[in-house]
C-alpha cells in the first residue's frame, strides 16, 4: 500500500521526544526533552484540524509525559516525577528519584492500561548502567521495578496486556517481560530483538492493534516494525537520521507520528553518533506518515 511521509512543523526541536496522542480530543502533544538547555519550550502541542499550537516552557528536562484522567499531565522529568496543570503552566512536585548527582534524569515512559506510568532513567553521559525503570501508582507511590540500565526507551505493551517491552538504547538490545496487568509487576525479562547489526540504536516504540512493535531507531533515521516475535516486518526510512520516537493518531489512529532530534553535541564515551558542526535539513522536526493501512491503539491515561 502506498504511503506518505509529510513534515508537519518544522519546530527544530532539540530532542523531540514522547508523543502522546489525545484521542478525546484529537490533539497531539510531544516534548523537546532538553529543549530549556537552548531557551526553547519542552512542552507542545498541534491540532491537526486547525494547525494551531500552543508551547509550555518549563525549567527542567522532561524525558515523558502522560495525559491524566483528572485533567494535566504528569511528567517524568530530570529529578523525578511532576504534574503539569495545562491550563495554568504550573508544575507540581510528585515524587524525587536517585539522580547518582545529577547524572541520571528520567528519559521515556507510557502508562499500562490501569492507569500507571512507567519511566526510567538514563546516564546524560550516555556510559553507566546506574539507572532504574519506575512505576508511579495511581496512589502516588512509586516501586522501583529494574535496574542496571543506561539508557531507558520504548516502553510498551502488547494489546493483551500479558507483554511488556523495553529498550536499553546504548546495551543496543529490546527485552519482553511478562506482565502483571493485575499488579503492575514485570517478570522474566527475555531478549526481544537486537540493533547490534544496524546502524541505527533503539529509541521510542508504539505497539499496534496487530500487536506489532514500531520502534523509531535514532542515528539510521527507521522506523522498524518487529513481530510479536522480534522479527523485523519492515524498515521505513524518514526523511532525517535522528528520529527518536513514534505514536499512533489521528481519528481512526491509522497515522502515524514521528518526532526527531536536532542536537549535535552529545557525549564523547561512546562513538554512535557522528560528529556534526550543524543539524541535518529538517532535523528537529515532526513528521506524519499516512496510508499504511494500519491502526494502532488508544493512549492509556494516568489514573492518579
Amino acid at each position: 500500500m502506498a504511503y506518505t511521509i509529510d513534515c508537519v512543523m518544522q519546530c527544530a526541536n532539540h530532542l523531540g521526544e514522547g508523543p502522546v496522542w489525545d484521542a478525546d480530543h484529537g490533539l497531539l502533544y510531544w516534548l523537546d526533552c532538553t529543549g530549556q538547555r537552548v531557551g526553547k519550550p519542552t512542552v507542545w502541542r498541534f491540532d491537526p484540524r486547525t494547525g494551531a499550537t500552543r508551547n509550555w516552557s518549563l525549567q527542567l528536562d522532561v524525558g515523558a509525559m502522560a495525559l491524566r484522567t483528572r485533567g494535566g499531565a504528569v511528567l517524568a522529568a530530570s529529578d523525578g516525577f511532576y504534574f503539569l496543570d495545562l491550563e495554568s503552566g504550573e508544575i507540581q512536585p510528585v515524587k524525587r528519584i536517585d539522580t547518582h548527582g545529577g547524572r541520571v534524569r528520567l528519559n521515556d515512559g507510557k502508562c499500562d492500561r490501569r492507569g500507571r506510568f512507567f519511566a526510567g532513567g538514563m546516564d546524560d553521559e550516555e556510559e553507566l548502567a546506574v539507572c532504574s525503570l519506575y512505576r508511579l501508582d495511581p496512589d502516588l507511590n512509586v516501586v522501583e521495578v529494574d535496574r542496571g540500565i543506561i539508557c531507558s526507551n520504548g516502553p510498551c505493551w502488547s494489546p493483551d496486556d500479558r507483554t511488556f517491552y523495553f529498550a536499553d538504547s546504548f546495551k543496543q538490545e529490546l527485552y519482553r517481560y511478562d506482565y502483571d496487568i493485575e499488579s503492575g509487576s514485570l517478570s522474566n525479562k527475555q531478549p526481544f530483538a537486537s540493533t547490534s547489526a544496524d546502524t541505527g540504536l533503539a529509541d521510542g516504540s508504539t505497539v499496534d492493534a496487530e500487536g506489532c512493535i514500531w520502534n523509531a531507531q535514532v542515528i539510521s533515521g527507521d522506523l522498524v516494525r518487529y513481530t510479536p516475535d522480534g522479527k523485523v516486518e519492515r524498515r521505513i526510512g524518514m526523511p532525517v537520521r535522528n528520529v527518536t520516537s513514534v505514536m499512533f493518531g489521528g481519528d481512526d489512529l491509522d497515522e502515524i507520528y514521528v518526532t526527531s532530534m536536532g542536537r549535535v553535541t552529545h557525549p564523547k564515551t561512546h562513538e554512535h553518533f557522528a560528529a556534526e558542526s550543524k543539524p541535518q535539513f529538517g532535523a528537529g522536526a515532526l513528521f506524519r506518515i499516512k496510508g499504511l493501512g494500519i491502526r494502532g491503539l488508544p493512549e492509556p491515561k494516568f489514573a492518579g
